[in-house]
């Protein structure tokens, strides 16, 4: 195998492996807030009486 045909497989590679980690962060950050999301349904669960009534006196 020749320098240039080295050369451009190792480019190629690279640049998948930088999509790869990008789908990842992507990934990793959409799975936080969901997490974030998870957290604040379970908080609201603990007080079973949240928003079951509303104040309307004026």
């Amino acid at each position: 195998m020749d320098i240039a045909a080295l050369s451009m497989s190792l480019s190629q590679m690279k640049v998948a492996q930088e999509a790869s980690v990008s789908v990842m962060k992507l990934a990793m950050d959409t799975a936080q807030g969901q997490m974030q999301d998870l957290t604040k349904i379970m908080e609201q669960s603990v007080n079973p009486n949240l928003g079951t009534s509303i104040d309307i006196k004026g």
